[in-house]
């Protein structure tokens, strides 16, 4: 356990917004995390895991506890699949390679996001026609109401669209993740049209799960600016959901929507699109804006202070719901 007072979290939020915490603990595995209780009673208490889909907007006035707990290993396997635990503190690149390697298939699709295993149920990650839920088995929880530890199954996590329990109860603290993967006749998914674009662009005809990660990868360089060079949470905003009816007044007043069917009543529409057709992509406000080739990822170009990104999504909200009567909902956690 390794504990600092007045301690810069700028090396640990994607954004690089250079703000302190008050206490800083890193914890380096289950039984010093457990080894708490009784020592952080009436302590403001944030967890931080790889800081990539957090925006600090002033100095954090208590606790960060940072988890740093590591380790991969396939725990069960037959013909068919596997099932792979992984800490909460594993870079979510580094599992991923871990899986390819181990010719693990099922979460090529979720290749380069960033941030760590531990936040990947938080926001039931997705990408590119797979979601987190889709290959998840269970979790363990450390609840810090009662410093008590319990497996989550896929029912108790209520994942949703970018969403879960532990994004509602913040004292849900994920330490671990199981997922079921498959060994061999994986189900290659390439039912987004980039996907498609770049395989044919390489001619390759039957894809491995390696050359879909690739291609992902490739489009997510392509598209989004990496933060080790600009800060940013990737996409700051969910993909709004809309029934038919609206979805039917947008198209009057706008061409070429593009919409993705969910079922009978409800469709996707890319935020990307509505915050470019508002005329807000590339926008630059000083040190910090709106990414020049993703509209969707708002960004610290270097010295931008939290609080002015802050301002600048409540003002494309502001824009997004005045042309097109829908409200944008922030995905990056806001402190």
């Amino acid at each position: 356990m390794i504990k600092k007072k007045n301690f810069s979290l700028k090396n640990y939020n994607s954004f690089n917004i250079d703000v302190n915490a008050k206490e800083f603990i890193e914890i380096n595995s289950k039984e010093e995390l457990i080894g708490l209780n009784g020592l952080l009673k009436n302590e403001k208490i944030l967890f931080l895991g790889g800081g990539s889909n957090i925006l600090f907007t002033k100095d954090y006035d208590g606790t960060v506890i940072y988890l740093n707990l590591k380790g991969i290993n396939i725990e069960k396997e037959n013909s068919d699949f596997s099932v792979v635990k992984a800490n909460a503190g594993e870079n979510w690149s580094n599992f991923i390679e871990f899986c390819l390697n181990n010719n693990l298939g099922g979460v090529e699709n979720l290749s380069l996001i960033p941030g760590n295993v531990g936040s990947a149920p938080v926001q039931n990650i997705g990408a590119y026609g797979v979601e987190l839920k889709d290959v998840f088995l269970s979790c363990e929880v450390f609840n810090f109401d009662d410093f008590s530890l319990k497996n989550f199954d896929l029912f108790d996590c209520e994942f949703e669209y970018r969403n879960s329990v532990f994004k509602k109860n913040k004292n849900l603290i994920i330490l671990s993740v199981k997922l079921k993967l498959k060994n061999n006749n994986h189900d290659i998914n390439t039912s987004y049209g980039d996907i498609n674009d770049e395989l044919k662009k390489s001619n390759i005809d039957n894809p491995t799960i390696k050359d879909i990660s690739r291609v992902v990868s490739s489009i997510r360089r392509r598209k989004l600016p990496d933060p080790k060079q600009i800060g940013n949470a990737g996409s700051f905003f969910k993909n709004p959901i809309v029934n038919k009816e609206k979805l039917n007044w947008i198209e009057k007043h706008h061409k070429n929507v593009p919409s993705y069917k969910l079922d009978e009543k409800y469709y996707k529409i890319p935020a990307a699109w509505l915050i470019e057709t508002a005329g807000l992509k590339g926008k630059k406000f000083g040190k910090f804006g709106i990414h020049k080739s993703q509209p969707l990822v708002l960004v610290n170009y270097g010295g931008a202070k939290g609080g002015d990104i802050y301002k600048l999504s409540l003002s494309i909200k502001e824009i997004i719901k005045k042309i097109f009567k829908i409200e944008l909902e922030t995905e990056v956690n806001i402190i």
